[in-house]
């Protein structure tokens, strides 16, 4: 009886061994063996192991980048007002978009004119040319179109500068004028919008935010 029971527990560790070698076909975790996950591997070079410090600072610029700027404009008086309050409704965290304001728009211009008559006015317009000028067009506000726009300047004194830089009898008549030119709105950007809020404003109606919201045309 013992003679028995020691045979079959040899046959039972040689079957044991067979299968686990994989002569009896492969054994049921020979996948997650050392030789087969080395095999495995892609690309296992481009994995760095990071110390806690600087893995924290990673995963924080992994998220900053994922954030996205958007805005829209411009808007101005009752579109802004609307706008912001579509924004709330969003719902935007409370301050988490700014108002951009836009650039002041130069005023003050090299101009001569005006020139309704359109022979004279082809005839001042080449004789300008012949002087490596760049001539705009000018056809609004009334008081001073048609004329011709030789240089714009953000103050009198600029414009006064050019001006005298080039004296010359061809410049006859050209003087600087102020432009009052409309404000043109501002713009309400979104600077980190994670994924899901970005979502949700472009998913805004946007004849009601200046087109919608689009990317930045430059982050702050």
């Amino acid at each position: 009886m013992l003679r028995a029971l020691v045979l079959v527990l040899l046959l039972a560790n040689v079957m044991f061994f067979a299968w686990a070698r994989g002569w009896l076909g492969a054994p049921p975790r020979q996948a997650e063996s050392e030789p087969a996950r080395l095999t495995a591997q892609v690309r296992p070079e481009l994995l760095k192991v990071l110390p806690a410090p600087a893995a924290s600072v990673a995963v924080q610029a992994a998220r900053v980048a994922a954030l996205a700027c958007l805005e829209t404009g411009p808007l101005a008086g009752a579109d802004l007002i609307a706008a912001e309050a579509l924004l709330a409704a969003a719902p935007a965290p409370v301050g988490s978009w700014a108002r951009i304001e836009p650039a002041p728009l130069p005023s003050w211009l090299v101009y001569i004119g005006r020139l309704p008559d359109a022979a004279v006015r082809r005839a001042r317009e080449e004789e300008l040319r012949r002087l490596d000028l760049i001539v705009e067009p000018l056809s609004a506000p009334p008081d001073l179109a048609p004329g011709f726009v030789l240089s714009r300047h953000g103050t009198r004194e600029e414009a006064l500068a050019w001006l005298n830089a080039r004296a010359t009898p061809a410049l006859r008549g050209v003087r600087v004028v102020q432009l009052q030119a409309p404000a043109p709105g501002v713009r309400l950007r979104v600077a980190r919008a994670p994924a899901d809020l970005a979502d949700r404003l472009k998913a805004l109606p946007p004849e009601a935010l200046a087109g919608g919201f689009r990317p930045c045309a430059a982050r702050p």
